[in-house]
């Protein structure tokens, strides 16, 4: 299951479970769509896998099986 993690790891902002705006390797690194597309080129800076989008998890299963609170935040070169 996915961890859904809340937030981009390069700029930090915040990407609730719900968002269509969070993109994701293969290893769950975590990226808002701005940062994915223009400062990564569509490639995790950590294992250069490509960045799609991150699958929502419905709301009511959110309640049993909850998206992640810790933030992994780790800037990205400009």
């Amino acid at each position: 299951m996915l961890e859904l993690r809340p937030n981009c790891e390069c700029c930090d902002c915040d990407l609730p479970p719900d968002s269509t705006e969070a993109r994701i390797c293969s290893f769950e690194c975590t990226f808002c769509a701005d940062c994915a597309d223009h400062r990564l080129q569509g490639l995790c800076p950590n294992c250069g896998g490509e960045l799609l989008r991150r699958p929502r998890r419905p709301a009511e299963k959110l309640a049993a099986n909850p998206a992640s609170d810790h933030r992994i935040h780790k800037p990205c070169p400009d």
